[in-house]
């Protein structure tokens, strides 16, 4: 059924390029046994990473999170006693979750080693990932506070775009496509099913949440602070680079 569900999703994608390629190109597809393999295994890859996810790591974010708000873990006699600092093993696992989660995204290794190549050096890709992680683990331990809290999400979302509009308008021109694409690069294969999972898991565990309302947002968290992140480092950088030439006249 996974299988067939996949064969579906990807389909449209495959008509497409085979009819560009065909009907508006006009030219025959290179290495079409090659490319037959590589569909195959696209397909089954992704069929069984899907059922993966279903298998091992939704379940794991619910039962993480449920253990991480237990009251005996917590220390208290029930959960109605809890405050939002009672959580705070929840703010940490999730921080911790979340850079380590996006610093082996193989999506932003990829971007951040196209970067250094094409800035010469200027952009470094371990910088670039490290910013990035730093900025999703933020927003993971601050998505988990609103969920604990029972905050509006929009509240967050507002100011942290208004901050995003602030930073843009003082960072080093060459960054800033680089930064937008940042936050996007987080939300893939790695990152995306456990932030799910622990989000949905937390909502069910803390009292008075609803996991369809509280349980998601995280990945709005995850895409956003990364571009704070990343303007924040190349203000930084821009700054050092100042003071030392200053230093040198």
């Amino acid at each position: 059924m996974g299988l067939l569900s996949t064969c579906r999703d990807i389909m449209p994608i495959a008509a497409i390029i085979i009819g560009f390629q065909v009907l508006i190109i006009r030219k025959p597809i290179a290495h079409p046994k090659k490319m037959l393999i590589g569909f195959v295994c696209v397909l089954l890859g992704v069929a069984l990473f899907l059922e993966g996810l279903e298998m091992a790591l939704f379940p794991l974010g619910k039962l993480m999170a449920k253990q991480l708000t237990t009251p005996e873990f917590l220390g208290i006699a029930n959960l109605q006693q809890a405050s939002w600092q009672s959580y705070y093993w929840i703010y940490i696992f999730g921080a911790s979750i979340g850079f380590a989660t996006t610093f082996a995204e193989p999506s932003l290794l990829a971007v951040a080693l196209k970067a250094e190549q094409i800035s010469g050096g200027a952009i470094r890709a371990f910088g670039l990932r490290c910013a990035v992680s730093i900025g999703v683990a933020f927003g993971i331990a601050l998505g988990t506070f609103r969920i604990v809290t029972g905050f509006e999400l929009y509240y967050f979302i507002i100011v942290g775009y208004i901050i995003v509009i602030i930073q843009t308008a003082f960072a080093p021109k060459m960054i800033i496509g680089l930064a937008y694409d940042s936050g996007g690069v987080t939300t893939s294969t790695v990152t995306v099913p456990l932030v799910t999972a622990l989000g949905l898991g937390l909502a069910q565990a803390v009292p008075g949440r609803n996991p369809l309302i509280d349980g998601f947002g995280l990945i709005a968290f995850a895409s956003l602070f990364p571009i704070i992140a990343v303007l924040g480092y190349a203000q930084i950088a821009q700054w050092l680079n100042n003071r030392n030439r200053s230093s040198t006249l």
